[in-house]
This record gives structure tokens, C-alpha cells and sequence, in this order.
């Protein structure tokens, strides 16, 4: 019985009703052949009341529910989350669906008005789109059973304290899954890269096409088999392409929901995947105060897991980054000539001049990439028209920071050292094409 009181809900409609029948005692005082309507209504209420509550709680009817939610949510993406609800009612019946999603969403008015058949299945879906990595926990999933007459709701619970896991984008690393890169994939922003350089990989030897290096002749085979052969080489393999993550408070910075280093470590996935799937060897390390997270290099079959593990557990920190402890632990870690890929951010040309001693240091042993990001706001302020004295000065100041970020390109550039400025949202596709062109120079 006290499980009968809890899930019952009384709608509007009784009230209106019961509100009716006052007002017709009430007037029964002035016209008093009312006195025998005004019973009549409030037992018709009543018997109207009894009926609803039997067609929702006194047959074996019912509606059964469950939430789906995908095994891993993707951070920064839209993420769908099914509700599969079946009603074994002899009649149509409409619902109310409330689920408790994660407190992170702040989300407090979800519902889902929906009519069932008899015996019907749906499946109702939504979209979420998270925000942070780590754990997410939904509450009740709640469904309102309406009776016939919409005067009384019945309430069932269902899938209490379910936990989804939030990782670094999974839906970005399928799009960009190297497996369709060789077909096409430039209508997403990757590039043709010609090859400049010349690999010293031998693959094998073959007849000469039109076209072919006539330097690459092999003049043996050719004199051998009577027509012209020439050597073909491949793409260097298992070369170590370490992916370095600053997770310092200048990656704390937000863009659209996410911050920078959200959007690096999304990169990094898809980054690790693409070296793997390149046969290279992939690798990873954080750093602030000092070099966490670490990943040797290599490209087992796990390696993606790996990733994908750390990643996920990568928390952000306030310090400033020590670089000369980044210095110190890569030849640490890193004993043979290696690509790293250095996701970090330079507001102002001192910053980097700041760090460029350890940078420079770096590039003498290994191929250094460093990647940072455009403040998009202000290239969006410089593109209004200024009208005031004050947007004016605004424009000003930005446009110097704008050419701040310029100049910090070519101070890298002049010590040898790669770099790609980028906006966030092209954050992944940008890393992968400045990987493509180092691999198709032969630079590493």
C-alpha cells in the first residue's frame, strides 16, 4: 500500500473538477434544486477518479524502460543517449519521461511527452554533448504513466546510479581513422602532400613508368633484363612521433566549452591513431611542474588503448610549465631522434623568448613541432568596424597581439624549429597535415 501512495500522482484535472462541484454547492444556497446536481457531479468525479487509477494500476499492465548510453561519451561532441520504452497496455496510454541526467549538464528540465501504442516499443533519443572527461552519473530514469481520463499519473523508476565514462574525443578519432585517409579525405582540410625528400627505405626494384626519377635507375637490372628498371623506395617506417601535452595554466583558456587543453588532448588521439596507423611509433608525455603521463614510444597493438587510458585521466593544473624540466626528462626518455609534436600556447613574443633556450636545445636533437593556437575573439574583434574612440584602441591592441603571434612563427622558424598556429577547431586536422609533410620530406 505505501508503495501504491508513493507512486501516485494526482494531475490538475481533479482539482478543476472537485473546484466545479464547490462552486455548485455554493450556489445551491441561492437556487437549492442545484444541492442534488452538485452531489451528483462530485460522485461522478469520484467514480471517474476510481476508473483512472484501475486503468493504470489494478490490470497487469505496464511500462517497462531502460536507458542506453553508449560505453564511452566522447568529451566535446554530440553524443546520443537512447530511452527504450515498451508498454504492455491493452489501450494507448501517454507517458511523461524525465531522466536525471549528470549534474555537470545543469539540466534540470528534461521531459519527453510521448503516446504508446498497445504493446508498442519506442525508443526515444537525445543528444549530450560533455564538456570535461571523467566519470558521469545518471540518476533515476522516470516515467509517468498516464491513465485514460488524464486525472491521476502513475510513477516508475528505472536504471538508478548509472556511471558513463567521458573520454577524449572517440568520434573525432573515427572520423579521421587513417584507414580512409589514402582514399579522400581533402574535403575535411587534409592535404596532398608531394614528397620532396627521397626515403632510403628499399622496397624493390621495378620497370621504369613515365615519370620516374631517372636518378633511381638501377643500371644492373636494367642491363640484366634489357629495359630500363629503376629502384623504388618507401616511406620510412617505426620512426617515434612523441605527442607532448602542456597541461599548465596556459592551456586553461576556453574556446566554444572547451579549453585548449581539451582540445590537445582530442588532437592527441586522433594524432596517435594516425602515427599507428602510419606503422610509426607512437608515444606521449604531460607536463607542468614536471613530465607526467608518460608513453614510450612504440606500436603494439594496445599502444591506442594506452592512449586512450591516459588521456583520459589527464588533469589540469595552475602552475606554469617548466621547461627546462621538460628538456632535462626528454633525453631522459627519448634516447634516438624522434618527432615531437608540442601542443602548448604563446600569447606574446616574450613568453616564448622566455622558454625559446630550452626549445632551441630540444631541436638540436630531435624534429620539434611546436603547436599553439589563434585567439579567435580577437581576430573576430578586429574584424568589426570600429565606430568609437574606445573600439578603436580595442582594435588596436589586438591586432598587435594578432602580430604577436606572427612573430613568434618566424622567431621559431629562425632557429629551425616547425610550428603550426592554428585555430582550435582545426586543431587535429592542421597536426595531421604538418605530420604528413615532415613524414613526405624524409625530415625525421
Amino acid at each position: 500500500m505505501i508503495g501504491f501512495f508513493s507512486s501516485l500522482y494526482i494531475t490538475n484535472k481533479p482539482f478543476y473538477g472537485l473546484a466545479g462541484c464547490i462552486v455548485l454547492f455554493i450556489l445551491s444556497f441561492f437556487i437549492p434544486w442545484i444541492y442534488y446536481l452538485a452531489w451528483i457531479a462530485l460522485w461522478l468525479l469520484l467514480a471517474t477518479c476510481i476508473y483512472d487509477i484501475y486503468t493504470i494500476y489494478l490490470t497487469k499492465s505496464k511500462i517497462t524502460a531502460k536507458r542506453i548510453v553508449p560505453e564511452k561519451l566522447s568529451n566535446g561532441d554530440d553524443n546520443t543517449i537512447a530511452i527504450e520504452i515498451h508498454s504492455n497496455y491493452t489501450f494507448d496510454i501517454k507517458v511523461e519521461i524525465i531522466d536525471e541526467i549528470p549534474i555537470q549538464f545543469q539540466n534540470r528540465n528534461f521531459l519527453i511527452h510521448k503516446t504508446l501504442a498497445s504493446n508498442q516499443t519506442q525508443i526515444v533519443s537525445y543528444i549530450l554533448r560533455p564538456n570535461f572527461r571523467g566519470e558521469y552519473l545518471f540518476g533515476n530514469l522516470i516515467v509517468y504513466s498516464i491513465g485514460k481520463l488524464g486525472l491521476f499519473k502513475k510513477r516508475s523508476n528505472y536504471n538508478v546510479g548509472q556511471t558513463a565514462k567521458v573520454y577524449p574525443s572517440i568520434i573525432q578519432l573515427k572520423k579521421y581513422d587513417l584507414k580512409a585517409i589514402h582514399n579522400n579525405l581533402t574535403h575535411i582540410g587534409l592535404k596532398k602532400i608531394r614528397r620532396i625528400g627521397q626515403s632510403t627505405e628499399f622496397e624493390k626494384i621495378k620497370e621504369y613508368a613515365i615519370g620516374d626519377n631517372i636518378k633511381t635507375i638501377n643500371w644492373k637490372a636494367t642491363a640484366k633484363r634489357n629495359q630500363l628498371m629503376v629502384n623504388q623506395f618507401q616511406e620510412e617506417k617505426n620512426q617515434n612521433i612523441y605527442l607532448i601535452i602542456d597541461k599548465g595554466r596556459v592551456m586553461q583558456m576556453p574556446f566554444q566549452n572547451l579549453t585548449l587543453l581539451d582540445y590537445s588532448i582530442n588532437a592527441s588521439l586522433v594524432m596517435a591513431n594516425t602515427i599507428l596507423q602510419k606503422t610509426d611509433k607512437a608515444g606521449m608525455f604531460t607536463f607542468s611542474k614536471k613530465v607526467e603521463n608518460v608513453i614510450v614510444a612504440d606500436n603494439k597493438i594496445n599502444q591506442l588503448h594506452r592512449f586512450l587510458d591516459n588521456l583520459y585521466k589527464i588533469e589540469p593544473n595552475k602552475y606554469e610549465s617548466n621547461y627546462s624540466r621538460l628538456f632535462v626528462d626528454i633525453k631522459k626518455y627519448i634516447n634516438s631522434r624522434s618527432l615531437l609534436l608540442l601542443f602548448s600556447n604563446f600569447e606574446t613574443l616574450e613568453s616564448l623568448q622566455r622558454q625559446l633556450p630550452y626549445l632551441r636545445a630540444i631541436a638540436k636533437q630531435h624534429v620539434l613541432v611546436v603547436i599553439f593556437f589563434e585567439n579567435t575573439e580577437l581576430v573576430k574583434l578586429t574584424d568589426n568596424k570600429a565606430t568609437t574612440t574606445k573600439e578603436i584602441y580595442d582594435q588596436v591592441i589586438a591586432q598587435k597581439y594578432i602580430t604577436e603571434k606572427k612573430l613568434i612563427v618566424n622567431e621559431l622558424m629562425k632557429y629551425g624549429i616547425y610550428s603550426v598556429l592554428t585555430k582550435p577547431e582545426n586543431l587535429t586536422i592542421d597536426t595531421i597535415n604538418k605530420y604528413l609533410e615532415i613524414k613526405a620530406k624524409g625530415l625525421i
